[in-house]
């Protein structure tokens, strides 16, 4: 029987999540755009773009992956978008209230390590665990600036597809710290909550995956599992290029904390990267 007991040593934040980020507790997040609708454009743009993100290879492990990130955005003036972070989706802003409604992707988790280029995360140390499949995820979303310096994101994860995935909501703050021409920065923190189907899809431990891999049976119901402390950096380098850097802490918390797949409660997750728009 392997030690139960955690090895101290996310779902990212809802700015700047990209869709191989939205999973058990990584969110999650990525960009330094928010997943939310960014209100109205007046013309289509499309951005294109590439970097690193660092994060745990899976939510608790004790081992941090670094993979290549993609961006391509396409956001029409009408608020319908196509795009790697957000998916396939409308956004639009009505006052200060922000909505918006997408289709994505949230990534699987195998129980064995994967490549720097895979989308799933996963571990060795997963070993006897099996495997969980990506889901399609209805993503709607709302966030309402409440002044100039502060606004409030709420944001759920529906599966449509692996629906025994379970579901997710994220509800955070985000707060401006500085803004001028060619710079923003921006400081969110996050909640995520989890249904006990999403709980025990990445953080429990039936009895078939305790005789497989040695972890003791672990049932983790639902309730709040992560809070993430995410600092996101923009700086426009050009009209058209931008520098996009990210970085922040992911603390698990409650049933999914105590879970004996958890190596470490606490992991830093970062991004860094370069953007072309016209």
């Amino acid at each position: 029987m392997r030690n139960c007991k955690l090895r101290h040593r996310f779902p990212r934040s809802l700015i700047g999540r990209s869709v191989k980020s939205i999973l058990s507790g990584a969110v999650l997040a990525l960009l330094a755009t928010p997943a939310l609708a960014a209100g109205q454009r007046q013309d289509n743009v499309l951005t294109l773009g590439g970097g690193v993100d660092v994060a745990p290879r899976y939510s608790g492990s004790d081992k941090s992956r670094v993979t290549a990130a993609q961006v391509v955005d396409y956001a029409m003036a009408n608020g319908f978008f196509i795009s790697t972070t957000r998916g396939l989706g409308y956004g639009n802003r009505v006052g200060n209230l922000d909505y918006s409604a997408a289709l994505s992707y949230r990534a699987g988790r195998k129980d064995r390590d994967v490549s720097s280029d895979s989308i799933a995360s996963g571990s060795d140390y997963l070993r006897g665990m099996g495997d969980i499949k990506g889901s399609a995820v209805v993503v709607p979303g709302l966030g309402y600036r409440i002044t100039d310096w502060l606004n409030v994101q709420l944001q759920a994860e529906v599966p449509v597809s692996e629906r025994d995935n379970g579901e997710a909501v994220h509800f955070g703050i985000a707060s401006p710290l500085y803004t001028s021409p060619e710079n923003s920065v921006t400081l969110a923190l996050t909640g995520n909550w989890g249904s006990s189907k999403y709980m025990q899809t990445y953080y429990g431990v039936s009895a078939a995956q305790s005789a497989a891999s040695g972890f003791a049976r672990h049932d983790a119901g639902s309730g709040i599992y992560a809070y993430s402390l995410n600092l996101d950096w923009t700086h426009k380098l050009t009209s058209r290029w931008s520098l996009l850097a990210a970085a922040g802490v992911t603390q698990l918390t409650g049933e999914a904390g105590d879970s004996p797949i958890v190596q470490r409660k606490t992991s830093p997750v970062g991004s860094l990267k370069v953007t072309y728009s016209f």
